[in-house]
């Protein structure tokens, strides 16, 4: 294992940051260290394969008819600052003992710093039957904007049936989206006076309807509330498009008409052919304080791609950012690094009819009832209008704040205490 390292000089140019990824995570990153460094200290190169930024967090309304797939989508480098290189090339691997990125096209990146920020990446392929006989036509996904929309067009033609949703397994991004889509399914279906001729099934790996107990409790009951089934403990094997039969690893089955499965995840496939760089998954593990490569102090990762043991959401990318900005100036001055990141996790879940709840937690705490972000605020595990109103706002804050690396007023990056009831821990 190297010992730390100073990083090396790149000449008069000032170090070079080099950061994968142009989505959520890469893009907050560059523009906060572009706030960070003027020009000639360090020169900042973002890589990405494509010209198309992807508002996530929209493709859950997409599939009923509440979002627009054009209105998601921006160029890439427009939500750069001016003062910020961006390539657009296919990354090949990155040579970690040359601090080298080699990309399509045989272009070479020399780093100081090494940021990685490719996200996730859906391997439907590596389930068996998935992407065969049936998909696209009665299996979907709507985690990418083709997908979404496919699916749009499946629900408009469905008049009846057995609808299920299924999580292959973990680890997902945004691990709530599939709860979310079960919930808005029962209020689609309502509105369009099928409902009592659908029934919905929430299929999950876990071993209740989410990971921590206070939160999985409150979401179990809004599933039974609305008359949702939910399995668990049931790791996708085989998905039988033609048979409509969903099969775990133990052979239990879950019969459909129209399964919405979110499949496996992994790092991006550069990960693999860099040695070293990842970890069995292509995630990148990095200390959960800090941000930094265990075995690689030049190499930070952020966001989805980072193999941290918090939830795979936009609002940890967000959090993480201030401690990974303030971590790579201080490596770049050969100081100490800040263990700060706390895990803070922040998501609206929308539960229909025009309503959703909040959950708010890091590491350490779970989700808990109460008030965020102190006694007076959003509710907790409640369903109210105000949060769904909350959920709305969050596209333009992502857009106009959270992506050019500003700070949400009275939001800090560190989970706030004030306002939750611990009572119920």
């Amino acid at each position: 294992m190297p010992g730390p390292q100073l990083p090396h000089d790149s000449g008069d140019m000032g170090k070079h940051i080099v950061i994968l990824g142009g989505g959520t995570a890469g893009t907050l990153t560059a523009n906060r260290l572009r706030h960070t460094y003027d020009e000639g200290e360090c020169r900042i190169t973002v890589v990405d394969q494509d010209d198309d930024h992807v508002y996530q967090p929209g493709l859950l309304f997409v599939p009923f008819g509440a979002a627009q797939p054009r209105h998601l989508v921006r160029s890439r480098p427009r939500q750069l600052n001016a003062a910020i290189d961006y390539k657009m090339a296919r990354i090949e691997r990155v040579d970690l003992d040359a601090r080298t990125v080699h990309l399509s096209g045989g272009i070479r990146l020399t780093y100081d710093v090494l940021v990685v920020a490719t996200g996730a990446a859906l391997l439907p392929e590596e389930t068996e039957g998935l992407t065969g006989p049936g998909w696209g036509e009665k299996v979907f996904t709507f985690y990418d904007l083709p997908g979404a929309v496919a699916l749009h067009h499946a629900l408009e033609r469905f008049e009846g049936g057995h609808v299920v949703v299924n999580v292959a397994d973990l680890p997902v991004k945004c691990p709530v989206a599939p709860l979310e889509f079960a919930f808005l399914a029962d209020w689609y279906f309502q509105r369009r006076g099928i409902r009592d001729k659908v029934q919905l099934t929430y299929v999950t790996p876990l071993d209740a309807a989410f990971t921590k107990p206070v939160a999985a409790k409150a979401l179990g009951g809004l599933l039974a509330d609305k008359g949702i089934e939910l399995v668990t403990e049931f790791t996708l094997g085989e998905a039988d498009g033609e048979g409509g039969r969903l099969v775990s690893y133990d052979e239990r089955e879950v019969p459909f008409d129209l399964a919405v499965v979110v499949p496996l995840h992994g790092g991006a496939t550069y990960v693999g052919l860099s040695p070293g760089l990842g970890d069995e998954l292509g995630f990148i593990p990095v200390d959960q304080a800090t941000l930094q490569h265990p075995e690689r102090p030049e190499v930070f990762a952020i966001g989805d791609a980072a193999g941290l043991p918090a939830s795979k959401a936009g609002s940890v990318a967000h959090f993480a950012g201030e401690t990974l900005t303030h971590n790579i100036a201080r490596f770049l001055a050969g100081q100490p690094l800040d263990a700060t990141f706390d895990g803070h996790t922040n998501c609206f879940v929308e539960t229909g009819f025009h309503k959703a709840l909040l959950i708010d937690f890091n590491y350490e705490t779970e989700p808990l009832p109460g008030h965020f972000p102190a006694a007076v605020g959003l509710p907790l595990l409640k369903e109210s209008h105000a949060n769904h109103l909350g959920k709305l706002a969050f596209e333009w804050l992502y857009w106009h704040n959270l992506l050019p690396g500003r700070e949400l007023p009275g939001i800090g990056s560190a989970m706030p205490e004030h306002g939750k009831n611990h009572v119920h821990a």
